[in-house]
């Protein structure tokens, strides 16, 4: 029952994804009075459909996403008539286009507004003081308990949570030497740091005390953390680059088994891997790639520096660059995924 409660979870909050961010095309589309033919969740045959003015809406068997369908998509297809996609000044396909990952940060900042009104903030480090334990993990075992303050990691004294992730960092698997203090008494024991399913963190199973916000602060800090996940990760992908170092992304297997890592350590934690895929999602439909939106949004440009109208077999051409692009990336980032599996096997063995 729990592999199928994993798997209907990672399903479902992909395919969630993916439709919010077709819902921002849809949504845009139809602010520019586009005809929408078809508007999906899902893919595969219909298990419910309903035609609304023109507009086939439908749930599909398989939930993995979903597709906005506009009339006159291609140039070759116009007949001239009103609401037809191609027809459209240049401006307004952009508008089309960035709908989509702007959908997704408005998702993102708004998951990450409600984690932080439901669970709270960190509070600042000036000491490390355990908020709660998470069961199961060594601290637990331990008999850590929340209030307990860690004084020390292997004889090296600490203040805050940073230097307690910096001493524990690169240490899964070992174990490690603490100083506790409780009720104003010391003691020491030793626990074997375990890494995190979902961020591969270094861990004891412990968390900081969170303080609860309002409504406002929590959508300022879901504002603040979306757009510094959107910074760390053009920062990543810009030092790979100049360093000629290839980047550390994940597939489809990679992306599965975070989903169902994150399902199993409870709704906090696979709520905020939903949030920052979809910062994720909408940062990669914005890069300049033949296909994704970002590369369409390049194009409209051009159309519009030179007034004219890009020939369909062009748009063609453009986005088949763009599908042998992406299915490298796929092939690559799934070659990766299998390399890790690979290894966490052979671990397993010993």
């Amino acid at each position: 029952m729990t592999m199928i409660f994993q798997i209907f979870s990672v399903v479902m909050g992909f395919g969630f994804l993916v439709f919010i961010h077709e819902l921002g095309h849809f949504l845009a589309a139809k602010m520019c009075k586009i005809k929408i033919m078809v508007f999906a969740f899902g893919f595969g045959p219909n298990l419910i459909k309903y035609t609304f003015k023109g507009t086939e809406y439908c749930i599909k068997a398989v939930p993995f996403g979903g597709f906005v369908k506009m009339v006159g998509e291609v140039s070759d297809e116009l007949t001239g008539s009103d609401g037809e996609y191609s027809s459209l000044v240049w401006y307004k396909k952009v508008w089309i286009s960035f709908a989509g990952p702007l959908s997704n940060y408005v998702l993102a900042v708004s998951l990450f507004s409600f984690i932080f009104s439901i669970w709270g903030v960190t509070t600042p480090a000036t000491g490390c003081s355990i908020g709660s334990v998470v069961e199961n993990y060594p601290a637990a075992v331990a008999g850590l308990m929340p209030g307990d303050k860690i004084k020390s990691v292997d004889a090296v004294e600490i203040s805050t949570w940073s230097d307690l992730n910096n001493k524990l960092r690169g240490k899964a698997g070992k174990y490690v030497s603490f100083v506790i203090e409780r009720k104003g008494n010391s003691f020491g024991l030793n626990m074997l740091v375990v890494e995190k399913p979902v961020t591969k963190a270094a861990t004891i199973g412990i968390h900081p005390v969170r303080t609860k916000i309002s409504f406002i602060k929590s959508l300022y800090f879901g504002v603040k953390t979306s757009v510094l996940q959107i910074v760390l990760s053009v920062a990543y992908l810009v030092d790979r680059v100049v360093s000629f170092e290839k980047p550390d992304i994940s597939g489809p297997i990679g992306i599965f088994q975070l989903m169902a890592n994150a399902t199993k350590e409870g709704l906090q934690d696979y709520l905020t891997l939903i949030t920052v895929l979809s910062v994720a999602l909408g940062l990669f439909n914005l890069f300049p790639i033949p296909m994704v939106d970002g590369g369409m949004i390049l194009l409209f440009f051009v159309e519009g520096i030179v007034r004219k109208q890009i020939s369909a077999k062009i748009i063609r051409t453009y986005n088949t660059l763009g599908l042998i692009f992406i299915g490298g990336i796929l092939l690559f980032a799934t070659y990766s995924d299998l390399l890790r599996l690979n290894t966490m096997m052979l671990f397993s063995k010993f």
